[in-house]
C-alpha cells in the first residue's frame, strides 16, 4: 500500500510537470524588437552627370593587304608601323615570269595585227576584182572570212596581253589609301599565293570610330542627339581611356545601327573622334561618357543601396514602419549620392544606416528627425 501511494504521488507530480511544460510551449514567441535605423526622404534635385558605356575603338577605314599573284617577295618598301600614303609601293613579287609572259603576249598581239593587215589587203584586192567579175566568188568569200578571223585573233591577243599585264601590275602592291601600316606578316623571299596570304593591314587613324551598345529604351535620346549634330561646343561625348584619363577631344555621333539585336535588346551606336596625335589605336577599350543634365533627378545616398547578384535594392519604410526591399535601377554616382533611374519616387522614405540589420517586412525604429537631418 505504501509503495502504491508513493507511485500515485510520483505520477501526479509528473502530470503536473508535463501540463506546465505544455502550457509554456504554447505561448506565442515574443516579437523581435524594432531595429534602430536612420532614414532619408527621397527628393528631386538638378543633377549634372555622365552616363557611361563600355566601348571599343575601331578604324573607320581598315583593309587587309593580300597578294593577287603567286610568287616570292622580292621587295619590302616601308618600315613596320610607319605612315604610308595612297599609291605608295609596299611590296614587290618576283616579276620575271610575269614580265616574260607579258613580252610573249605583246609579240603574239603584233603577229595578229600583221595578219590582220595582210587579210585586209587581200580582202580589198579581191573585192575590187569582184566588181569586174574577174575573180571567183568563192575566193572573195574566203578572203572576207579570213579578214574576220584576223580581226578576232587581234581581239583575243589584246585580251591575253591585258590579262598578263594585270598579273605583271599586281606583282607590285601599293597602298590603297593613306594610313598606318602594321607589322609585315611576310619576309623577303616568302612565298605568297593570291587571296590566301595576308601580307599586312593598313588602317586610317586620323579619325577613329568608338562603338558601344545602347539599350533600346535609350534609342529616342540618341536619335535626337544625332539629329542635333552630336557634340558641338559643350563636349556631350567624351571617352575615358584605359588608364582612367579623359581624351581631350570631343566626339560626335555618326550612326545608329539599322536594327536592334533581339537577343540583347540593344542597338550599336558609333561615335567618331579625331586622332591627330595617334593616341587612339584600333582595338582599344574605353568608356563612352555622355553628359546628361536632369532638372529633377532622383538622388539618394549611395550607402542606402545594397547589391544582390547583380541587382540593386533599397529599403523603403512604409506603413507601421515596416521596411520593404525595393529594386531600383541606379545611374551615375555623384559625390556621395547616386542617381536612381527607376524604382523610387520623391517623398518616399528609405533606410540609409543600419541596412545590414534589416530584412524585408521587419519593423524599424527611425532615429528622431533622421529624415530631416539628411
Amino acid at each position: 500500500m505504501k509503495q502504491a501511494a508513493q507511485f500515485l504521488v510520483f505520477s501526479t507530480m509528473m502530470a503536473v510537470a508535463v501540463a506546465c511544460g505544455s502550457k509554456q510551449n504554447n505561448q506565442p514567441p515574443q516579437a523581435a524588437p524594432p531595429v534602430s535605423v536612420n532614414i532619408d526622404t527621397v527628393q528631386q534635385a538638378p543633377a549634372l552627370y555622365y552616363d557611361q558605356y563600355p566601348a571599343t575603338i575601331n578604324a573607320l577605314n581598315q583593309v587587309d593587304i593580300h597578294a593577287q599573284v603567286s610568287g616570292y617577295i622580292t621587295g619590302i618598301y616601308f618600315k613596320d608601323g610607319q605612315h604610308v600614303t595612297k599609291g605608295q609601293r609596299l611590296y614587290s613579287i618576283d616579276q620575271q615570269k610575269y614580265a616574260g609572259d607579258y613580252n610573249q603576249a605583246i609579240a603574239n598581239l603584233n603577229v595578229s595585227k600583221a595578219n590582220l593587215v595582210k587579210a585586209q589587203k587581200n580582202a580589198d584586192r579581191y573585192l575590187e576584182l569582184d566588181k569586174n567579175d574577174a575573180i571567183a566568188k568563192q575566193t572573195v568569200d574566203n578572203a572576207l572570212a579570213d579578214l574576220e578571223a584576223a580581226k578576232m585573233s587581234v581581239e583575243a591577243a589584246k585580251a591575253s596581253a591585258a590579262a598578263v599585264e594585270t598579273n605583271l601590275r599586281y606583282s607590285n602592291i601599293y597602298a590603297p589609301f593613306s594610313g598606318v601600316i602594321g607589322i609585315s606578316q611576310v619576309k623577303l623571299g616568302s612565298a605568297v599565293s593570291p587571296g590566301t596570304t595576308v601580307l599586312n593591314t593598313i588602317s586610317a587613324e586620323n579619325s577613329l570610330a568608338v562603338d558601344f551598345a545602347v539599350d533600346e529604351k535609350a534609342i529616342p535620346r540618341f536619335v535626337k542627339l544625332q539629329q542635333e549634330g552630336g557634340a558641338v561646343a559643350d563636349s556631350i561625348f567624351t571617352i575615358a581611356l584605359p588608364d582612367g584619363s579623359i581624351y581631350d577631344k570631343p566626339g560626335k555621333i555618326v550612326l545608329l545601327d539599322r536594327a536592334v539585336d533581339p537577343q540583347t535588346g540593344t542597338i550599336r551606336a558609333r561615335l567618331e573622334f579625331t586622332n591627330p596625335e595617334g593616341v587612339l589605336k584600333p582595338g582599344m577599350t574605353c568608356n563612352v561618357r555622355i553628359k546628361s543634365f536632369n532638372k529633377s533627378a532622383i538622388l539618394i545616398p549611395t550607402k542606402a543601396i545594397t547589391e544582390q547578384m547583380g541587382e540593386y535594392f533599397v529599403y523603403v519604410v512604409g506603413d507601421s514602419n515596416k521596411a520593404l526591399q525595393t529594386k531600383i535601377v541606379p545611374g551615375m554616382q555623384i559625390m556621395e549620392k547616386t542617381v536612381v533611374k527607376d524604382g523610387l519616387k520623391a517623398g518616399e522614405k528609405i533606410i540609409t544606416d543600419g541596412v545590414q540589420k534589416v530584412r524585408s517586412g521587419s519593423v524599424v525604429k527611425p532615429a528622431p528627425d533622421s529624415a530631416q537631418a539628411h
